[in-house]
């Protein structure tokens, strides 16, 4: 390695093959975390599974070691939120132009898919107001709620599966980096 006049050093090494480059590459884009890392000190292949499936379905981590003391506080919080998500997921179902039963099913839902594969404890999950007025604006330029309300839910629903089809993906290549 050379020297900078101000102390920094220079990699004069050959550069890496174009295989061996490309293939990090890819590692880093798609596995930021490297998930692999903590399966490599088991010894079985049932362990290895076991882990591999821990890692995208964080549920079997944390499940087998709940218990009744964690559960009165989740009991709480589940009573607070409940209490602001209903009638909020009512409203924003009005808001996109949908029947309110839709908006009880955003209001519970999400947190029940996320509390399966989420990793975080402190994450709010559920409809906003930007996506109910996306929605109905985007959709209502197709299909009129009053005049075609059954091609105006139909397409509703194709919007919201193709969307929650996309962040499933990112989600299980671990490719948050998007959103930040």
């Amino acid at each position: 390695m050379g020297s900078l006049k101000n102390g920094e050093n220079v990699n004069f090494s050959a550069p890496r093959p174009f295989g061996k480059k490309l293939k990090s590459d890819l590692k880093e884009t798609f596995f930021p975390d490297d998930p692999f890392k903590q399966f490599r000190d088991e010894s079985g292949a049932m362990d290895r599974v076991k882990k591999g499936f821990q890692y995208f379905i964080p549920i079997l981590q944390w499940l087998p070691k709940y218990n009744l003391n964690m559960f009165k506080y989740d009991l709480l919080a589940g009573i607070t939120i409940t209490s602001l998500a209903i009638p909020q997921g009512i409203s924003y179902a009005k808001l996109g132009i949908l029947p309110p039963i839709i908006g009880l099913y955003s209001s519970f839902v999400p947190p029940l898919v996320y509390a399966v594969f989420g990793s975080s404890k402190h994450l709010a999950v559920g409809t906003v107001a930007a996506c109910s007025l996306l929605i109905s604006e985007t959709i209502g330029a197709v299909a009129s709620p009053e005049e075609e309300p059954t091609l105006y839910l139909h397409l509703v629903f194709t919007a919201t599966f193709v969307t929650g089809v996309m962040q499933a993906v990112l989600g299980f290549l671990r490719y948050h980096r998007l959103d930040k």
